[in-house]
């Protein structure tokens, strides 16, 4: 039976998610210099397009679908048949509003990837790979974890809004295409500043209320549980932007704005599987092993030398990870009973299953990256030409600016671009003069 207002939450929650993706365009767009900013904008906004396609044509059948060998979903619900306004068993919200709430955790995940090839993919090459991930790599995970019959839910495996499915494989992957594609021209040698720190960290504001749709949503209800979620989000951003805020003092004697702006980011992603699992005591040590965590693996990117543009690895894949397995640690029945017993109330055992799904999520995540930039790079090509690198990739893949202040190059004199073909459509565009 319909619930009006759990659905009434989830059409909220919805919303909330999808607010997330002018957030993360703002806080990556930010993070780069002004050449790249449209493109950059592109990553967060034009998957919005493709995924809610890919997603109403067979995505969503594919994870959440009726099971077949605890695998994947099938087609059963392939161009959204049976998708109707009933609620699926058991739940107390439309099947459809079900469909739209997961339909935005589909378009975030592929997202995330973007920050570690900006500056330098092909568009081409960017539609092609984002579609391709969604379906080989997300829809099987989403299946496993979440679907009716997925084998790591039927293992006991607990990821409450997306630690596996969206954050370790979005950020291992973000990994695997940094490594493949190959660094930036002049990286490191060349520091590339962010060109809009208040952009940033308005990003990161958005980001930091989307997450309580994303968290909270989670619950599929209106209820404690996600309370608890949501509680249990702003306890954890607040521990990683401060637990990143003081190794920023410690190390630099400064707090950055950009540290703090990270370190919330962190400490949302990594509570995010155990949110609606764990007390808020537990949050908050989640949160402040996010900042310490991550911030450390940013740092070891120097070391490596690899270029993960926007640190999505460093973030995501590494807070993602640390989430999943410290749920294993801190879950109580006493708070979720359809949860989990963690380390702290003395279950060993679903720790070590906790620590299993992430192992297989980064096998499988970096084995299906790989062979889908195989394809990619064989048909499209990955990377753009050199030239277009150092011109910039918003006059040269699409042919307009994110700022049009006194030239087309931004002031440079050292760079001579040729001025695209006008598109049709500014043909007829009104000219507002004031």
């Amino acid at each position: 039976m319909i619930n009006t207002g759990d659905t009434a939450w989830i059409l909220v929650s919805t919303g909330l998610v999808l607010l997330m993706m002018p957030g993360l365009a703002l806080f990556y767009g930010g993070l780069v210099r002004t050449k790249n900013v449209l493109s950059t904008f592109m990553h967060s906004f034009v998957v919005l397009g493709l995924l809610t396609l890919q997603w109403a044509m067979f995505g969503y059948s594919l994870a959440y679908g009726p099971d077949h060998g605890g695998l994947i979903g099938g087609l059963s619900f392939a161009f959204m048949r049976g998708v109707d306004l009933a609620p699926r068993q058991g739940d107390t919200i439309p099947h459809m509003l079900f469909f739209a709430y997961q339909m935005m955790f589909a378009i975030i995940t592929p997202a995330l990837i973007s920050g570690a090839y900006a500056e330098r993919l092909k568009f081409s090459a960017y539609a092609a790979f984002t579609l391709l991930w969604a379906t080989l790599v997300y829809d099987p995970l989403a299946h496993w974890v979440w679907g009716s019959g997925g084998w790591m839910a039927k293992m006991g495996v607990l990821d409450f809004a997306g630690g596996l499915v969206v954050h370790v494989s979005s950020g291992v992957s973000a990994l695997v295409v940094a490594l493949v594609v190959g660094k930036r021209l002049g990286y490191p040698r060349e520091r590339s500043l962010p060109h809009n720190l208040t952009m940033v960290l308005l990003g990161a504001g958005i980001l930091w209320f989307g997450w309580f749709g994303f968290n909270g949503g989670s619950a599929l209800s209106a209820s404690g549980i996600a309370t608890l979620a949501l509680v249990n989000s702003q306890l954890a951003a607040a521990a990683g932007g401060i637990a990143w805020l003081i190794v920023d003092v410690i190390r630099y004697g400064k707090a950055s704005a950009l540290g703090f702006a990270s370190g919330l980011v962190a400490g949302l992603a990594t509570v995010t599987p155990a949110s609606g699992f764990v007390g808020p005591m537990g949050a908050i040590a989640i949160g402040t092993a996010a900042g310490l965590a991550c911030y450390g693996a940013v740092m070891l990117k120097g070391k490596l030398n690899y270029d993960d543009t926007l640190d999505a690895f460093g973030v995501h894949g590494v807070g993602g990870a640390v989430g999943t397995i410290l749920l294993g640690v801190f879950a109580m029945k006493a708070w979720n009973p359809g949860g989990a017993d963690g380390l702290i109330t003395g279950d060993v055992a679903f720790l070590g299953k906790q620590i299993l799904a992430v192992a297989v999520t980064v096998a499988f995540s970096v084995a299906g990256t790989l062979v889908i930039l195989k394809v990619v790079d064989a048909t499209v090509g990955l990377r753009v030409s050199a030239d277009e690198e150092r011109e910039g990739l918003d006059i040269n893949l699409h042919g307009e600016e994110g700022y049009s202040i006194g030239s087309s190059t931004y002031g440079r004199s050292d760079v001579t671009v040729e001025p695209a073909e006008e598109h049709p459509a500014a043909k007829n565009s009104p000219v507002v003069v004031s």
